[in-house]
C-alpha cells in the first residue's frame, strides 16, 4: 500500500520560508518521479514542480527562483523548499506519484 505523507506547513509572514516534508512508503521511491502541488481556496490544482529519480527537477513559472524540490532517496522523502514567500503562494500542498496522492498540508502566508 503506497502511502504519501506531507509535513511541514504552518502561518508564515510574506517573505518568509518554509520546507515542507513528503515521506513516502509502499513503493519503490528511488525510481518514482515525485511532483508537488497545491491547492488555493476557489482555484484548481496547479502543479508546483518535479523531481525525477535522478534529480532533475521542473518548476512552474510562478515559483520558479524561490522554491526547490530535492529528494533523499535513503529517506524515502521529497522536500519543497519555499523561500521569499507570497500572499498568493496560501494554499494546501500535495506531493504525488503516479496515481497517489498525500493528504495536504496547509501552507498560510500573511501579508
Amino acid at each position: 500500500q503506497v502511502q504519501l505523507v506531507e509535513s511541514g506547513g504552518g502561518l508564515v509572514q510574506a517573505g518568509g520560508s518554509l520546507r515542507l516534508s513528503c515521506a513516502a512508503s509502499g513503493l519503490i521511491f528511488r525510481i518514482n518521479v515525485m511532483g508537488w502541488y497545491r491547492q488555493a481556496p476557489g482555484k484548481q490544482r496547479e502543479l508546483v514542480g518535479t523531481i525525477t529519480s535522478s534529480g532533475s527537477t521542473n518548476y512552474a513559472d510562478s515559483v520558479k527562483g524561490r522554491f526547490t524540490i530535492s529528494r533523499d532517496n535513503a529517506k524515502n522523502t521529497v522536500y519543497l523548499q519555499m523561500n521569499s514567500l507570497k500572499f498568493e503562494d496560501t494554499a494546501v500542498y500535495y506531493c504525488k506519484t503516479s496515481i497517489y496522492w498525500g493528504q495536504g498540508t496547509q501552507v498560510t502566508v500573511s501579508s
